[in-house]
Formats: C-alpha cells, sequence, structure tokens
C-alpha cells in the first residue's frame, strides 16, 4: 500500500483529496493535518465523509509525518509549501504539490507573480508539471510534482495539441468560467452567496496569476515567444471550469482534420473526452476534461469543460500520483461524473 499523508486537508481541495483516496484500492492515509482543526473529525469538516472514515486531523510535524509517507500532498496556499518541502527528503519521500509554489520555472517569475520570496529555489530545478497527459514521461520519474493551476489545465488542455504540432501564431485569447469553490473555503466579499449567486463578471483582466502558466507550458510545447489574452469570469456556479479558446491558425484546416489531430494526440489519454458540446454539468466530480471543436477556415474556437476541485486540482494529483507510482493513471479515478 502506498502511505500518504496530506497537508492541508480541511479545504475544498484536501476535502477531494480525501474522497478519492479513502477508497483507493492502493493507498492508505497515515496523517491529515490543518492548523485550525486540530484533534477534530475529519467528517465534522467535510460532512460528506460521515460514517466513511474515523479519521481526525492531526498537528503538523511534517519531518516526522514525511518520514513515514510514501507521498506527501501539499493542500496548501501560495508561500507554504515550499518553506514544507526543505523538511521532506526527497529521495525517499514523493512530493505532489496543489499550490502555486513550483509551478514557474524560476524564483524570479514567482516572486513578480505572487510578491512573495522563494526560500526553495534550488529545489524548483526537480519540480516536473504535473498535466499528465502532456509530461507522463517526466512525471513517472519525478519525486516533486507541481499541479497546475484550474485555469491552466482547462486552458493548456485545449491548447496541447494544436501547440504540440506548432500550428499556433500570437493572437490567441482564453476565456474562463468558474465556479465560487475556486476561491476556496474562506469567504469573502465578492465571493460571498450574496454577491455572486445572480451575477457575472471578469475580474483580474490582465494580471490573474494563471496567465503566466499557460504561456510557460505553450511556449515550451510549441517554442518560439507566443503570446496570449486570458480573462477569468466569475460565474453563479459552485464548481466548474469552462474555457473557450479562441484561436487563428497558421493555415487553414478541415473539422475533420483538426479532430484527428486531438484524436491522435489523445489516443493514450483515458481522461479526455472529445465531445459534441462541452458541459460543466457532465464533468461535475470527475477527473474528466471535454473537449469541443469548432472550425471555419484559419479560425478554431476550442472549449474545454472541467471540474475545478477534480481535475483542475485533487484529481489531477492523484493521476499523478498513480503515475509516479507506476499504476494505471485511472485507478481511483474512475467516478464517471453526474447527469442531470
Amino acid at each position: 500500500m502506498i502511505k500518504a499523508v496530506i497537508i492541508g486537508g480541511s479545504g475544498y481541495v484536501g476535502g477531494e483529496l480525501l474522497k478519492f483516496l479513502l477508497f483507493h484500492p492502493y493507498v492508505k492515509i497515515i496523517g491529515v493535518t490543518s492548523q485550525s482543526h486540530v484533534g477534530k473529525k475529519i467528517s465534522d469538516i467535510h460532512p460528506n465523509l460521515k460514517n466513511i472514515t474515523q479519521l481526525m486531523f492531526q498537528q503538523e510535524d511534517i519531518k516526522k509525518l514525511s518520514k513515514k509517507a510514501d507521498v506527501v500532498f501539499l493542500a496548501l496556499p501560495a508561500g507554504a509549501s515550499m518553506k514544507k518541502v526543505n523538511d521532506i527528503n526527497l529521495k525517499k519521500t514523493k512530493v505532489i504539490d496543489l499550490g502555486p509554489d513550483f509551478r514557474l520555472k524560476d524564483a524570479s517569475s514567482f516572486e513578480k507573480v505572487y510578491k512573495i520570496s522563494h526560500d526553495a529555489a534550488d529545489v524548483l530545478k526537480q519540480a516536473v508539471c504535473g498535466i499528465p497527459e502532456i509530461y507522463k514521461e517526466q512525471i513517472k520519474k519525478a519525486q516533486l510534482v507541481a499541479c497546475p493551476g484550474c485555469f491552466p489545465t482547462g486552458a493548456t488542455l485545449a491548447l496541447y495539441p494544436l501547440a504540440k504540432a506548432k500550428l499556433l501564431l500570437n493572437n490567441i485569447i482564453v476565456d474562463s468560467k468558474t465556479g465560487s469553490s475556486g476561491s476556496g473555503i474562506k469567504p469573502l466579499e465578492s465571493t460571498h452567496h450574496p454577491e455572486r449567486a445572480n451575477d457575472f463578471k471578469a475580474y483580474q483582466v490582465f494580471s490573474h496569476r494563471h496567465l503566466p502558466e499557460i504561456i510557460q507550458v505553450v511556449n515550451d510545447l510549441q517554442g518560439g515567444n507566443i503570446d496570449l489574452i486570458f480573462t477569468p469570469h466569475s460565474a453563479p456556479m459552485v464548481r466548474g471550469i469552462f474555457t473557450t479558446v479562441y484561436i487563428f491558425l497558421k493555415e487553414e484546416m478541415s473539422y475533420e482534420n483538426i479532430k484527428k489531430l486531438y484524436i491522435k494526440t489523445y489516443q493514450n489519454s483515458p481522461f479526455i473526452r472529445l465531445v459534441d458540446q462541452s458541459r460543466t454539468a457532465v464533468v461535475t466530480g470527475s477527473n474528466y476534461c471535454d473537449i469541443a471543436l469548432y472550425v471555419k477556415g484559419n479560425k478554431l474556437i476550442v472549449t474545454s469543460a472541467i471540474d475545478n476541485l477534480v481535475k483542475g486540482a485533487a484529481g489531477q494529483a492523484i493521476q499523478n500520483m498513480n503515475i509516479m507510482f507506476g499504476l494505471p493513471e485511472i485507478t481511483g479515478l474512475q467516478f464517471p461524473g453526474l447527469h442531470p
């Protein structure tokens, strides 16, 4: 059995990790920490887990816990994971970070975006981007995987086949709508239900923290210096990210040829589904990413739908874990989503 520890298990992402790992056939959870709920039952904070587990939140002693663990999941805010990683023996214990600390390739980029000094710049070189559909071979050998943000997941999966084939031009527009759970468990004025429930708005236009992640992956795949515009929107739903990508191709391509490209690229990617219409409701609770294609001449629109807490966070982390330990990547993640 893979012995797993979750550092930061009381938030929405921590709850999703627990939900899936408790039923994973090859995982035993040996510790779950929370700074604010030490001594409480996990089911007191995650009521959907009542009568499923008797685990309790414990004090964070990462040195002690990581010595017993095969894998440590870090579900922490910006700036927290880098302080924990230095207390983990990465030669012995694998780490999957769901925060942003190891997503960008150099410390200066992180510091520019997050306004936080990076305390583990030497470890950045070891981090592998945790998008299994793109970096599976690197993930197999990794000791530290940095799961991408929820927006970059939906956007890069929509763009990957085109970037890999070097078909992209500079004028790319990425437009994403997200549910309120993406803002985390602690309510803010802008995410409070009465403020958000019947509202729809753009936010952090030209300045969202996830933009550099998207650009980094696209340029890594295509080469060169591709730029793009990314605008996130707050949508009146709890879960889900719906992304629309507007693309001008280098040359005209038929729908059939574009579809063949996507099928070939994702032929060994069990969580990618090519559909006629992407819908957030259909992927809710699942690790699937549903992609739809619309082509006219050299103009292409790609839509993707994911659950921000699963494929955009906890599910993708477990998919990475499966790959790191040589398991089929679908293990423990075969929930099909909800309909209706």
